[in-house]
């Protein structure tokens, strides 16, 4: 659609050879309006709490992001807190140094540990992205112990595998979790046509551009904190991923419980815990995306070798670091 007003038509002249670009810029104007609107909505009612908020005892002494976390939720008159920012506003130098601080005290934490402080400093704002894959679902697991409010979405590209969209009624079944599907606003069918055929098979990168971080920008809207199920060891981009920290890509916080996690480490919890998994794993599948874009491996591979298998694309945008 093309822009209107002032700067409308210059916009529309600049980006009149990538229209997909223009439209994701004015999805972002839309998303940027709607964040903002949602900085008028109250954070927190105290009407809720009965009594003080419980402590971590595992960290000794406490760290300062948690009993201040506490402090403002249970004093008359709350002190102010380093506010999260909307995705229009950068983040301030005091929620920085907190994040900061917290990711380094809870190096140490178990990923259960620190799934809780990540509820108990942002809640109800705080949400989950999931692709179902063996790490998402151990976090589901730790989240139906200490966090099961928490709001877990799932981005439907419509490529995925009917294996991977199963997985929403057995976590249903066993954890009493309403995962939502968040869709693109076309359809795979419309999305071809208005590109000419499946561009996944010419363009990867722009694939998941519009039918994952499109959508993501848009599902995270008025939360203050995702939870991510990405560790250290997967990638180079993945190794810099701190505990805790800001996302300047979507403009949040980023909560990484399994940072410090090995693939043995989450193998085990799903045995030791009987937790569901996609049964594709059970046939190569060692890392599981979209069905066009995802093979299995051989004996060997690296775990990630069966995602845009052929191509250099190694990351479907997410987790880059590369803004």
């Amino acid at each position: 659609m093309p822009l209107a007003g002032h700067f409308g038509p210059r916009l529309n002249a600049h980006f009149a050879d990538n229209p997909l670009r223009l439209q994701y810029l004015t999805i972002l104007i839309k998303i940027n309006i709607m964040s903002a609107l949602s900085q008028f909505t109250p954070e927190f009612d105290d009407s809720r709490v009965a009594g003080p908020l419980p402590q971590l005892s595992v960290f000794q002494p406490v760290p300062p992001c948690l009993s201040a976390c506490a402090t403002e939720m249970n004093a008359t008159s709350p002190p102010a807190q380093p506010k999260t920012p909307s995705a229009t506003t950068p983040p301030s130098a005091a929620l920085l140094a907190e994040l900061a601080a917290a990711s380094d005290q809870l190096e140490q934490a178990t990923p259960t540990e620190i799934i809780a402080w990540a509820s108990e400093r942002f809640a109800p704002k705080l949400t989950m992205a999931t692709a179902f894959g063996p790490e998402g679902m151990t976090i589901i697991h730790m989240l139906s112990q200490v966090a099961p409010a928490t709001r877990v979405f799932n981005l439907d590209t419509g490529y995925q595998f009917p294996e991977t969209l199963a997985m929403v009624d057995r976590i249903r079944d066993r954890y009493g979790i309403d995962v939502k599907f968040e869709r693109p606003e076309l359809t795979v069918e419309q999305f071809e046509q208005q590109n000419g055929g499946p561009i996944y098979k010419t363009d990867p990168s722009q694939c998941c551009f519009q039918r994952k971080l499109v959508v993501l920008h848009r599902a995270i809207v008025g939360y203050d904190a995702w939870i991510s199920a990405i560790r250290r060891d997967q990638s180079p981009d993945r190794a810099k991923a701190p505990i805790v920290g800001w996302d300047k890509k979507f403009g949040l916080v980023k909560v990484n419980p399994l940072a410090n996690s090995t693939k043995q480490d989450v193998w085990k919890m799903i045995t030791d815990e009987d937790v569901p998994y996609n049964p594709l794993h059970d046939k190569g599948y060692t890392s599981i995306g979209c069905a066009p874009c995802t093979r299995s491996v051989a004996i060997g591979e690296d775990e990630r070798a069966g995602r845009w298998s052929g191509t250099a694309k190694t990351e479907c945008g997410l987790h880059s670091l590369d803004d």
